[in-house]
């Protein structure tokens, strides 16, 4: 049975962490797979869920199944935190699902279902996960421009050119804020355009925000998903708890569609739930009822709302000590785009030699893209890795 099968290949990012940990200099630096570290380079348990779970372990008396779409509050929850109080809601619908990516295949898989040869637009580049995930739920899948590799920011004009040539029976991929991996983040004018090119040509809009509270606050990195949702008919949206609620083990995420009428949008969760049924069938519990238990209880969201922007004002600052570092040391602001991008990633615009030689002279680990985890750099690394990088630039 097995003998046919190909040798696998290996996750450009998860395989970092392997070589990673073998590596024995004592100046070793991770910032290959996307996890937020302190300056004590740990990723601690954020206090807003620890107290909570703390509450549960008092609280919970059994842990019998949840149910098809997990926990219901903490899925409206979740709809809560994206949306807001967007009038759409009356036809949004949502299920628990295992992470961020579970969601991107539910959402995948309906897809499919509902409008078999979907064609999905992705960002060039985009999310390592999101051309898999799509062509395992059986879509095709096309790319649409982003990123400058010259100026290091969004091609909003190239953009829009490619997106004017999505169709009806198109739906196009929008990183809701931070985008992964290039950390540059469209404004808040590309999302009206975006949004106008969907009115016009028909193609559904799919927004996966995974980084929320990391960019520029809660309510501002949603600013562009909620202007979209009030002004097209059908949506789809993917969310994730990992980052902003560091729940990165728990698997913790949402699928939402918001529908023509609260009619179709039971009728699309109905068949989630039938899709779930048949892959994983009920999402893990922890992670959404640690959620749930700190948005109902608003002192534990008051501190979690505070321990998040101590996060995101934390990944700015080391931002600008990076700049500020490259600067001195190149004599040269060449590398200042760093500090306009958002979140965790940043694309420095390295060859795949040059990430190597980081790796192999320096200890310095990151993607062979270029792409770098700015959240797991340590404040005290910070010359250490403007030096190397300003050798690798010379």
């Amino acid at each position: 049975m097995f003998s046919q099968l190909p040798t696998p290949q290996t996750d450009s990012i998860l395989s970092l962490s392997t070589l990673y940990r073998a590596d024995n200099r004592q100046d070793k630096v991770d910032l290959g797979i996307g996890v937020y570290r302190n300056n004590q380079g740990q990723t601690p348990i954020m206090q807003a869920v620890k107290t909570a779970q703390m509450q549960l372990a008092e609280e919970q008396q059994t842990k019998v199944y949840v149910g098809l779409a997990g926990c219901e509050e903490f899925n409206q929850c979740m709809v809560d935190l994206v949306l807001g109080e967007s009038p759409v809601l009356d036809r949004v619908s949502a299920i628990q699902t295992p992470g961020g990516s579970g969601a991107l295949r539910m959402l995948g898989d309906l897809m499919n279902v509902a409008q078999p040869g979907t064609t999905i637009w992705l960002s060039n580049p985009s999310y390592v996960n999101h051309k898999p995930v799509m062509e395992a739920a059986g879509l095709n899948v096309k790319y649409y421009s982003y990123f400058s590799p010259t100026t290091k920011q969004v091609d909003v004009d190239k953009m829009l050119r490619d997106l004017a040539t999505a169709g009806s029976k198109d739906v196009v991929l929008v990183h809701g804020c931070c985008h992964n991996p290039t950390g540059a983040d469209i404004d808040f004018n590309a999302w009206q355009a975006i949004t106008a090119l969907a009115q016009k040509n028909g193609f559904t809009p799919f927004v996966d925000i995974a980084y929320q509270g990391f960019g520029d606050g809660l309510i501002e990195d949603a600013l562009g998903v909620r202007y979209m949702a009030e002004n097209v008919e059908e949506m789809l949206i993917s969310a994730s708890c990992s980052k902003n609620f560091g729940l990165y083990r728990e698997r913790t995420g949402a699928a939402m569609v918001m529908a023509k009428n609260n009619t179709e949008a039971n009728n699309a969760k109905g068949k989630l739930l039938q899709l779930a049924r048949s892959t994983y069938t009920m999402p893990p519990d922890h992670g959404a009822a640690i959620v749930r238990t700190i948005l109902t209880n608003d002192q534990l969201t008051k501190i979690w709302k505070q321990e998040l922007i101590e996060m995101q004002q934390r990944m700015q600052r080391i931002r600008t000590s990076l700049c500020t570092e490259l600067r001195t040391t190149l004599k040269s602001n060449h590398f200042d785009f760093i500090q306009a991008h958002k979140g965790m990633f940043t694309l420095i615009g390295f060859s795949a030699e040059q990430m190597i030689r980081l790796r192999e002279e320096y200890a310095i680990y990151g993607v062979e893209d270029g792409r770098i985890n700015i959240a797991g750099l340590a404040e005290q690394q910070i010359p250490y890795v403007a030096n190397a990088i300003a050798n690798i630039t010379e």
